[in-house]
Protein backbone atom coordinates (compact mmCIF):
# COMPACT_ATOMS: atom_id res chain seq x y z
CA UNK A 1 0.00 0.00 0.00
CA UNK A 2 1.21 3.21 -0.92
CA UNK A 3 1.04 6.54 1.12
CA UNK A 4 -2.61 7.54 1.04
CA UNK A 5 -3.94 11.09 2.10
CA UNK A 6 -6.96 12.66 2.30
CA UNK A 7 -7.50 16.65 1.86
CA UNK A 8 -11.08 17.68 2.43
CA UNK A 9 -10.99 21.78 1.09
CA UNK A 10 -14.33 23.41 1.58
CA UNK A 11 -14.82 26.65 -0.25
CA UNK A 12 -17.41 29.68 0.50
CA UNK A 13 -19.30 29.30 -2.99
CA UNK A 14 -22.11 26.91 -3.27
CA UNK A 15 -24.32 28.41 -5.78
CA UNK A 16 -22.34 29.65 -8.92
CA UNK A 17 -21.91 26.49 -10.94
CA UNK A 18 -19.57 27.71 -13.16
CA UNK A 19 -17.47 28.99 -10.70
CA UNK A 20 -16.79 25.89 -8.84
CA UNK A 21 -16.34 23.99 -11.95
CA UNK A 22 -13.81 26.19 -12.40
CA UNK A 23 -12.51 25.96 -9.06
CA UNK A 24 -12.75 21.66 -8.84
CA UNK A 25 -11.20 22.00 -12.23
CA UNK A 26 -8.00 23.44 -10.69
CA UNK A 27 -7.13 20.57 -8.74
CA UNK A 28 -8.33 18.04 -11.47
CA UNK A 29 -5.05 17.55 -13.70
CA UNK A 30 -2.55 16.40 -10.98
CA UNK A 31 -0.94 12.59 -11.59
CA UNK A 32 -1.61 10.50 -8.28
CA UNK A 33 -4.44 11.65 -6.57
CA UNK A 34 -8.30 11.86 -7.97
CA UNK A 35 -11.21 14.37 -6.68
CA UNK A 36 -13.17 12.03 -4.95
CA UNK A 37 -16.49 14.55 -4.38
CA UNK A 38 -17.57 17.74 -5.11
CA UNK A 39 -21.01 18.60 -3.04
CA UNK A 40 -22.35 22.20 -3.22
CA UNK A 41 -24.92 23.49 -0.96
CA UNK A 42 -27.33 26.78 -1.83
CA UNK A 43 -28.66 27.37 1.42
CA UNK A 44 -25.74 26.90 3.27
CA UNK A 45 -23.25 28.85 0.41
CA UNK A 46 -20.65 26.36 0.59
CA UNK A 47 -19.23 23.25 -1.36
CA UNK A 48 -17.41 20.25 0.10
CA UNK A 49 -14.35 18.76 -2.05
CA UNK A 50 -12.89 15.78 -1.51
CA UNK A 51 -9.27 14.87 -2.89
CA UNK A 52 -7.31 11.78 -2.28
CA UNK A 53 -4.05 10.21 -3.16
CA UNK A 54 -0.55 10.52 -2.43
CA UNK A 55 0.35 13.32 -0.35
CA UNK A 56 2.70 15.25 -2.54
CA UNK A 57 -0.05 15.17 -5.23
CA UNK A 58 -2.38 16.02 -2.90
CA UNK A 59 -0.52 18.71 -1.69
CA UNK A 60 -0.36 20.42 -4.94
CA UNK A 61 -3.72 19.82 -5.61
CA UNK A 62 -5.07 21.56 -3.07
CA UNK A 63 -2.51 24.52 -4.12
CA UNK A 64 -4.24 25.07 -7.15
CA UNK A 65 -7.59 24.52 -5.83
CA UNK A 66 -7.02 27.13 -3.08
CA UNK A 67 -5.17 29.68 -5.69
CA UNK A 68 -8.13 29.66 -7.98
CA UNK A 69 -10.89 29.98 -5.32
CA UNK A 70 -8.91 33.37 -4.11
CA UNK A 71 -8.94 34.45 -7.61
CA UNK A 72 -13.21 33.73 -7.76
CA UNK A 73 -14.47 34.52 -4.63
CA UNK A 74 -15.10 37.57 -3.27
CA UNK A 75 -15.70 37.29 0.66
CA UNK A 76 -16.93 41.23 0.85
CA UNK A 77 -20.51 39.62 -1.25
CA UNK A 78 -20.83 36.13 0.41
CA UNK A 79 -23.77 35.39 2.63
CA UNK A 80 -24.89 31.68 4.04
CA UNK A 81 -25.75 29.60 6.64
CA UNK A 82 -22.84 27.88 7.60
CA UNK A 83 -19.76 29.73 9.61
CA UNK A 84 -17.05 30.99 7.67
CA UNK A 85 -13.93 32.82 7.78
CA UNK A 86 -12.36 33.20 4.14
CA UNK A 87 -12.99 31.68 0.38
CA UNK A 88 -11.05 28.45 1.19
CA UNK A 89 -13.05 27.96 4.96
CA UNK A 90 -11.49 24.92 6.02
CA UNK A 91 -8.61 22.99 4.41
CA UNK A 92 -8.33 19.41 6.58
CA UNK A 93 -5.58 16.96 5.34
CA UNK A 94 -6.49 13.15 6.69
CA UNK A 95 -4.20 10.49 6.96
CA UNK A 96 -5.95 7.50 5.06
CA UNK A 97 -3.22 4.68 4.71
CA UNK A 98 0.41 4.33 5.65
CA UNK A 99 0.65 8.13 6.81
CA UNK A 100 0.74 9.34 10.08
CA UNK A 101 -1.23 11.88 11.54
CA UNK A 102 2.29 13.76 12.02
CA UNK A 103 3.00 14.05 8.12
CA UNK A 104 -0.53 15.61 7.77
CA UNK A 105 0.15 18.00 9.76
CA UNK A 106 3.32 19.06 8.23
CA UNK A 107 1.49 18.72 4.94
CA UNK A 108 -1.34 21.23 6.73
CA UNK A 109 1.76 23.89 7.73
CA UNK A 110 3.55 23.64 4.42
CA UNK A 111 0.30 25.02 2.21
CA UNK A 112 -0.44 27.34 4.85
CA UNK A 113 2.71 29.35 4.75
CA UNK A 114 3.15 28.58 0.69
CA UNK A 115 -0.57 30.18 0.08
CA UNK A 116 0.39 32.96 2.54
CA UNK A 117 3.56 33.46 1.00
CA UNK A 118 2.79 33.32 -2.56
CA UNK A 119 -1.08 34.81 -2.75
CA UNK A 120 -0.50 37.39 0.00
CA UNK A 121 -3.17 36.27 2.26
CA UNK A 122 -3.61 35.32 6.02
CA UNK A 123 -3.64 31.19 7.11
CA UNK A 124 -4.50 30.08 10.53
CA UNK A 125 -3.45 26.46 11.33
CA UNK A 126 -5.83 24.49 13.46
CA UNK A 127 -6.18 20.78 14.39
CA UNK A 128 -2.42 18.58 14.87
CA UNK A 129 -1.25 21.35 12.98
CA UNK A 130 -2.07 23.79 15.24
CA UNK A 131 0.65 26.56 16.89
CA UNK A 132 -0.79 26.42 19.97
CA UNK A 133 -3.14 24.53 22.14
CA UNK A 134 -6.05 27.15 22.07
CA UNK A 135 -6.00 27.05 18.08
CA UNK A 136 -7.01 23.31 18.00
CA UNK A 137 -10.89 23.27 17.48
CA UNK A 138 -11.79 25.36 14.22
CA UNK A 139 -14.75 27.04 16.13
CA UNK A 140 -11.70 29.00 18.20
CA UNK A 141 -10.26 30.44 15.62
CA UNK A 142 -13.50 30.86 13.01
CA UNK A 143 -15.44 32.38 15.83
CA UNK A 144 -16.39 35.76 15.15
CA UNK A 145 -16.16 34.68 11.59
CA UNK A 146 -15.39 36.81 8.02
CA UNK A 147 -17.85 40.06 9.09
CA UNK A 148 -15.31 40.20 12.20
CA UNK A 149 -11.56 39.65 10.58
CA UNK A 150 -11.49 43.42 10.08
CA UNK A 151 -11.93 44.19 13.61
CA UNK A 152 -9.73 41.15 14.75
CA UNK A 153 -7.15 42.19 12.62
CA UNK A 154 -6.87 45.68 13.57
CA UNK A 155 -7.06 45.42 17.14
CA UNK A 156 -10.84 46.53 17.16
CA UNK A 157 -13.00 44.91 19.68
CA UNK A 158 -12.45 40.77 18.97
CA UNK A 159 -13.88 37.93 21.06
CA UNK A 160 -9.89 36.13 20.46
CA UNK A 161 -7.02 36.40 22.80
CA UNK A 162 -3.63 36.33 21.73
CA UNK A 163 -3.18 33.14 20.91
CA UNK A 164 -6.02 33.01 18.32
CA UNK A 165 -6.52 36.16 16.99
CA UNK A 166 -3.39 36.88 14.39
CA UNK A 167 -3.12 34.20 11.63
CA UNK A 168 -0.19 31.54 11.71
CA UNK A 169 1.44 32.76 8.23
CA UNK A 170 0.70 35.84 5.93
CA UNK A 171 -0.70 39.55 6.83
CA UNK A 172 -1.82 40.74 9.63
CA UNK A 173 -3.50 44.50 8.43
CA UNK A 174 -6.92 44.77 6.36
CA UNK A 175 -6.26 45.28 3.58
CA UNK A 176 -8.74 45.21 -0.04
CA UNK A 177 -6.87 41.43 -1.10
CA UNK A 178 -7.58 40.52 3.20
CA UNK A 179 -11.27 41.97 2.37
CA UNK A 180 -12.12 39.52 -1.05
CA UNK A 181 -10.12 36.28 0.51
CA UNK A 182 -11.17 36.80 4.06
CA UNK A 183 -8.91 34.21 6.15
CA UNK A 184 -8.18 30.51 5.39
CA UNK A 185 -7.82 27.76 7.46
CA UNK A 186 -5.15 24.78 7.29
CA UNK A 187 -5.27 21.66 9.36
CA UNK A 188 -5.19 18.09 10.19
CA UNK A 189 -7.45 15.50 12.04
CA UNK A 190 -8.94 11.99 11.72
CA UNK A 191 -11.54 11.36 9.35
CA UNK A 192 -14.32 13.76 10.31
CA UNK A 193 -18.23 12.81 9.55
CA UNK A 194 -20.61 16.08 8.34
CA UNK A 195 -23.75 14.80 9.05
CA UNK A 196 -27.23 16.46 9.08
CA UNK A 197 -30.24 15.51 10.15
CA UNK A 198 -33.45 16.40 8.37
CA UNK A 199 -36.43 17.90 10.18
CA UNK A 200 -40.08 18.67 8.58
CA UNK A 201 -39.92 22.26 9.85
CA UNK A 202 -39.07 25.67 8.36
CA UNK A 203 -38.00 27.72 11.15
CA UNK A 204 -35.53 25.16 12.54
CA UNK A 205 -36.90 26.51 15.84
CA UNK A 206 -36.91 22.83 16.70
CA UNK A 207 -33.52 22.35 14.40
CA UNK A 208 -31.53 24.77 17.18
CA UNK A 209 -33.10 23.54 20.35
CA UNK A 210 -32.05 19.93 19.32
CA UNK A 211 -28.52 21.13 18.06
CA UNK A 212 -28.34 22.91 21.72
CA UNK A 213 -28.59 19.73 23.26
CA UNK A 214 -26.91 17.18 21.67
CA UNK A 215 -23.89 19.23 20.75
CA UNK A 216 -21.05 18.51 23.18
CA UNK A 217 -20.69 22.03 24.18
CA UNK A 218 -24.29 21.99 25.27
CA UNK A 219 -26.21 24.77 25.67
CA UNK A 220 -24.82 28.30 27.91
CA UNK A 221 -27.40 29.00 30.39
CA UNK A 222 -26.94 33.09 31.41
CA UNK A 223 -28.50 35.07 35.18
CA UNK A 224 -29.51 38.22 35.40
CA UNK A 225 -26.76 39.07 37.48
CA UNK A 226 -24.13 38.45 34.21
CA UNK A 227 -23.48 34.81 35.94
CA UNK A 228 -23.07 32.25 33.03
CA UNK A 229 -22.91 28.47 33.25
CA UNK A 230 -22.64 25.71 30.45
CA UNK A 231 -24.84 22.72 30.46
CA UNK A 232 -22.82 19.73 28.63
CA UNK A 233 -24.63 18.36 25.29
CA UNK A 234 -25.71 14.44 25.63
CA UNK A 235 -23.01 13.28 22.64
CA UNK A 236 -19.47 13.34 22.61
CA UNK A 237 -17.54 14.51 20.42
CA UNK A 238 -20.02 16.35 18.34
CA UNK A 239 -20.59 20.11 17.33
CA UNK A 240 -23.97 20.90 16.13
CA UNK A 241 -26.41 23.33 15.09
CA UNK A 242 -29.67 24.00 13.82
CA UNK A 243 -29.96 25.65 10.55
CA UNK A 244 -32.89 26.30 8.18
CA UNK A 245 -32.79 24.69 4.51
CA UNK A 246 -34.83 27.16 2.51
CA UNK A 247 -34.46 25.13 -1.08
CA UNK A 248 -36.33 21.81 0.77
CA UNK A 249 -38.30 23.63 3.18
CA UNK A 250 -36.90 21.65 5.90
CA UNK A 251 -34.18 22.45 8.46
CA UNK A 252 -31.22 20.98 9.92
CA UNK A 253 -28.99 19.99 12.67
CA UNK A 254 -25.86 20.10 11.06
CA UNK A 255 -22.80 18.20 12.65
CA UNK A 256 -19.36 17.51 12.81
CA UNK A 257 -18.95 13.97 14.13
CA UNK A 258 -15.17 14.41 15.09
CA UNK A 259 -15.45 10.42 16.53
CA UNK A 260 -17.62 8.08 15.18
CA UNK A 261 -16.15 5.39 17.14
CA UNK A 262 -17.69 7.70 20.16
CA UNK A 263 -20.83 8.78 18.75
CA UNK A 264 -21.86 6.44 15.53
CA UNK A 265 -23.83 8.07 13.34
CA UNK A 266 -26.77 5.92 14.54
CA UNK A 267 -26.67 7.53 17.59
CA UNK A 268 -26.58 10.76 16.49
CA UNK A 269 -29.55 10.33 14.48
CA UNK A 270 -31.71 8.63 16.85
CA UNK A 271 -30.74 11.79 19.49
CA UNK A 272 -32.14 13.82 17.21
CA UNK A 273 -34.77 12.17 15.71
CA UNK A 274 -36.19 11.57 19.42
CA UNK A 275 -35.39 15.14 20.74
CA UNK A 276 -37.78 16.38 17.66
CA UNK A 277 -40.27 13.70 17.72
CA UNK A 278 -40.79 14.97 21.62
CA UNK A 279 -41.67 18.41 20.24
CA UNK A 280 -44.18 17.19 17.28
CA UNK A 281 -41.74 17.57 14.27
CA UNK A 282 -40.89 14.49 11.51
CA UNK A 283 -37.55 13.20 10.91
CA UNK A 284 -37.73 12.15 7.60
CA UNK A 285 -34.01 10.99 6.97
CA UNK A 286 -30.28 12.51 6.97
CA UNK A 287 -27.26 13.24 4.94
CA UNK A 288 -23.62 13.33 4.40
CA UNK A 289 -21.75 15.87 3.59
CA UNK A 290 -18.47 15.23 1.91
CA UNK A 291 -17.72 11.11 2.13
CA UNK A 292 -17.56 8.72 4.78
CA UNK A 293 -15.86 5.91 5.47
CA UNK A 294 -17.16 2.34 5.31
CA UNK A 295 -16.85 1.40 9.03
CA UNK A 296 -19.39 4.33 9.94
CA UNK A 297 -21.47 2.94 7.28
CA UNK A 298 -21.34 -0.82 8.42
CA UNK A 299 -21.73 0.50 12.34
CA UNK A 300 -25.16 1.95 11.77
CA UNK A 301 -26.03 -1.12 9.29
CA UNK A 302 -25.50 -3.29 12.15
CA UNK A 303 -28.04 -1.09 14.13
CA UNK A 304 -30.62 -0.95 11.51
CA UNK A 305 -30.09 -4.52 9.93
CA UNK A 306 -32.10 -7.63 11.40
CA UNK A 307 -29.96 -8.94 14.19
CA UNK A 308 -27.02 -11.30 12.82
CA UNK A 309 -27.06 -9.81 9.44
CA UNK A 310 -22.76 -9.76 8.67
CA UNK A 311 -23.22 -9.10 4.73
CA UNK A 312 -21.71 -5.96 3.74
CA UNK A 313 -23.94 -4.48 0.70
CA UNK A 314 -26.78 -6.16 3.20
CA UNK A 315 -25.54 -3.30 6.22
CA UNK A 316 -24.68 -1.07 3.58
CA UNK A 317 -28.24 -0.89 2.36
CA UNK A 318 -29.43 -1.49 5.52
CA UNK A 319 -27.79 2.13 6.90
CA UNK A 320 -28.69 3.72 3.86
CA UNK A 321 -33.15 2.34 4.33
CA UNK A 322 -32.08 3.10 8.50
CA UNK A 323 -30.85 6.68 8.45
CA UNK A 324 -32.44 7.95 5.16
CA UNK A 325 -29.62 9.17 3.49
CA UNK A 326 -31.35 9.27 0.28
CA UNK A 327 -34.33 11.29 1.56
CA UNK A 328 -32.51 15.26 0.06
CA UNK A 329 -30.49 13.01 -2.81
CA UNK A 330 -29.30 9.82 -4.19
CA UNK A 331 -26.96 8.52 -1.71
CA UNK A 332 -24.61 5.87 -4.19
CA UNK A 333 -22.28 4.08 -1.95
CA UNK A 334 -19.43 3.76 -4.98
CA UNK A 335 -19.16 7.44 -4.76
CA UNK A 336 -19.99 8.48 -1.44
CA UNK A 337 -18.42 5.47 1.03
CA UNK A 338 -14.19 6.64 0.87
CA UNK A 339 -13.12 2.77 0.07
CA UNK A 340 -15.38 2.36 -2.56
CA UNK A 341 -14.68 5.46 -4.18
CA UNK A 342 -11.18 5.00 -3.94
CA UNK A 343 -11.16 1.67 -5.91
CA UNK A 344 -13.49 3.45 -8.37
CA UNK A 345 -11.05 6.24 -8.46
CA UNK A 346 -7.97 3.36 -9.44
CA UNK A 347 -5.82 5.34 -6.74
CA UNK A 348 -3.09 2.81 -5.63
Amino acid sequence: MHPLVECVPNISEGRDAEKIQRIVAAASTFDGCSVLGVEPDADYNRTVITIAGSPESVASAAFALVSMAIAEIDMRSHSGEHPRLGAVDVCPFVPLADTTMDQCAELARSLAKRVAEELDVPTFLYGAAATHPAKSLLSSIRKGEYEGLENRLTNGNSPHDEHTRYPDFGPRDWSEGVARSGGLTFGAREILVAYNVNLNESDAKVARLVGSLVRSSGRLVKKDDGRRMRIPGSLPMVQGMGVPLESHGISQVSMNLRDVNQCPMHVAFEACKSIAMDHGVEVPGSEVVGLVPLSAILTAGQWYAKDGETNESALVDAAIRGLGLDNLNAFDPKERIIEYALKEGEIE
